[in-house]
């Protein structure tokens, strides 16, 4: 048979429990000390984690960063013709996790917003953003040129999607032949680069550019065409020979 509790036991529980509210409130006001805690609840300690914090002290929050397979130096390029080229290029900064790499594309300007004769360039540590350094001179490079209105429409997409390419070692085993990528910027159209080491190991220089191709999102009717450098720097008129084509 189902117990029926007296009206006044009843009220004596809502009695208790009105007081063990009234407790928790004046905890929630600042305890004891006439104190009004912030009405925002974003800046409220958690109960549960006063007597912890007190005991413990103040609680430590690691951020955990995440690595890159390799160092990357980020160059920045801008024409002074009454200075020598090498005095032109200056190196921005280096870095290896993907959180710096990211704080510090956001703290740069777009490529849209460069003026023309200006350069970025991001190579691996050590491989300098020229043909002479040992590392580029056997190499050449798969070259994007972009019409003058592409500037405001895809070049900060491109510029981004070829940097997100080379950090995340898109290229699978093939990346090791990765040395960097170019940006240029031209009052007659601007050009993208991924520049690899051995112009002469076709069979990597050809992965890279089909996936390159396709990481950019370009169609398959777009022909983008492979230059060694040292056809670039021994021709006779404004464009070298490609090499190879995807």
């Amino acid at each position: 048979m189902a117990t029926s509790y007296p009206e006044t036991e009843e009220e004596g529980g809502l009695q208790e429990k009105k007081e063990e509210e009234k407790e928790q409130e004046k905890a929630e006001m600042g305890g004891y000390t006439g104190e009004k805690s912030p009405k925002s609840p974003a800046t409220r300690t958690p109960l549960s984690w006063r007597g912890k914090a007190r005991s413990e002290g103040p609680v430590e929050v690691k951020l955990e960063l995440h690595p890159l397979q390799n160092r990357w130096a980020l160059w920045f390029f801008k024409n002074d013709r009454s200075r020598a080229w090498h005095d032109n290029l200056q190196l921005v900064t280096k870095f290896d996790t993907v959180e710096d790499f990211w704080a510090i594309y956001s703290h740069i300007k777009l490529a849209s917003k460069l003026s023309p004769g200006c350069d970025y360039a991001l190579f691996k540590d050590g491989i300098e953003p020229m043909w002479e350094d040992s590392r580029n001179k056997r190499g050449g490079r798969w070259l994007i040129s972009l019409a003058k209105q592409q500037r405001h429409s895809e070049l900060d997409r491109l510029w981004l999607e070829t940097l997100l390419c080379l950090i995340g070692e898109s290229f699978e085993e093939h990346s090791r032949e990765v040395c960097g990528a170019v940006l240029n910027i031209r009052a007659k159209g601007d050009k993208i680069a991924v520049w690899t080491r051995e112009a002469e190991d076709q069979a990597s220089v050809m992965h890279i550019g089909r996936v390159y191709k396709e990481y950019l999102g370009l169609s398959v009717k777009t022909i983008i065409g492979y230059q060694a450098h040292i056809d670039t720097a021994t021709k006779s008129n404004s464009l070298a020979k490609n090499k190879f084509v995807v």
